[in-house]
């Protein structure tokens, strides 16, 4: 196998934590991109190169996006129509961490009749989860439900809201206030955000989950068909919803995002001390008997060339670039558009990056047991 020059797109915090899974690893080198000078200069004393440039500018990033194999969106969702378009010009492949519909929707335009591969919502979720819950459904002779579940929440909850910022606030925002897309009763559907409540237990700590957006990536519609339902809900400490109702709903921030933005920004501090939960179950006929089947997968922050990281960047990386890793191996197709559930969960589990979710298989942890 060849190795990989890679251009990360975005200095911020995931981008950072892809840059060094990339720097460390034998099979790629890595350039990171950003038109912010400040960030790149963080990006530069980690030792891995940058390059300075304008998402706006079509003409200019095209031309600095041919010398790579593969183009990675670390940026905000708003700006992957014109990264996956210029990637396309440079003859690129293309791998992307957004969970907004209408982006996702113009990255598949853009693969029809492409010689490279566009493959995007390859993150934690939509991206991990969709891959481990196909194959969570894939173990059913008939499939009637499947339930996705992802959380990345603080390890210790101080505030009202039992929350901390650990990733996109434009992408959590756009999370629970977007319409959800689902089957019920066998048909694609669009539900309400923070509805569909339920409360589950893990480990002795209780949480509750709610509907929000983008989550399921393609999987709606793969399984069209073949379940009666599947959904995909938010996990958080219980009372987060009803304070997020009272802000979206009561107070009428849901029409004003950038002042939400700005409430969240500037009154929940990050952390790098998370948990990320994925918690999926399906249920269904195995052998003429109805089956019910979870995987769980618990991940903490870690350290990774001499630097802690957070969960959440970890797991997010660890996504992306372990489809990266199946793509440049010839395990995945390399023209057109590609879906998370194309993915084998084992052969995901198998490259370099995909082991980091190891550790956190519940699942497997127990079978072992």
């Amino acid at each position: 196998m060849t190795s990989w020059n890679i251009c990360v797109i975005g200095a911020g915090k995931i981008g950072q934590m892809i840059a060094t899974l990339l720097k460390i690893s034998p099979n790629y080198s890595v350039t990171v991109a950003d038109h912010d000078l400040a960030a790149l200069g963080v990006i530069n004393r980690m030792g891995i190169a940058t390059k300075q440039i304008d998402a706006r500018d079509d003409a200019g990033l095209a031309k600095a996006l041919e010398e790579f194999d593969a183009v990675l969106s670390a940026a905000p969702f708003f700006l992957t129509p014109a990264i996956a378009t210029a990637a396309k010009k440079a003859g690129a492949h293309y791998f992307d961490l957004t969970e907004d519909v209408a982006a996702t929707n113009a990255v598949r335009e853009l693969a029809r009749n492409s010689n490279t591969a566009f493959m995007p919502q390859c993150g934690l979720a939509p991206g991990f989860v969709g891959i481990s819950g196909a194959a969570l459904a894939a173990e059913f002779d008939t499939l009637d439900s499947l339930h996705m579940r992802v959380g990345a929440l603080p390890l210790y909850p101080t505030n009202a809201m039992k929350y901390n910022l650990t990733w996109s606030t434009d992408g959590l925002i756009n999370e629970y206030c977007n319409p959800c897309d689902a089957i019920v009763n066998g048909e694609r559907v669009k539900t309400a955000p923070l509805e569909d409540y339920e409360i589950l237990g893990h480990d002795g700590v209780e949480y509750e989950c709610f509907n929000t957006s983008g989550g399921l990536g393609t999987l709606p519609e793969t399984l069209e068909g073949k379940a009666r339902a599947v959904s995909y809900r938010t996990i958080r400490y219980p009372g987060h919803r009803d304070i997020l109702k009272m802000l979206l709903n009561d107070l009428g921030l849901e029409r004003r995002r950038d002042l939400l933005k700005d409430v969240f920004e500037t009154a929940l501090p990050r952390t790098d001390q998370d948990v990320v939960l994925v918690y999926c179950t399906a249920k269904g006929m195995i052998g003429g008997e109805l089956r019910e089947k979870s995987h769980i997968n618990k991940s903490l922050s870690r350290v990774i060339d001499g630097q802690v990281w957070s969960a959440i960047q970890v797991t997010t990386a660890a996504g992306i670039l372990g489809v990266v890793d199946l793509m440049r191996s010839a395990a995945l197709p390399s023209q057109g558009f590609v879906r998370q559930e194309q993915v084998k969960l084992a052969d995901f589990l198998e490259t370099e990056f995909g082991r980091l979710y190891r550790a956190g298989d519940v699942t497997q942890q127990n079978k072992a047991a």
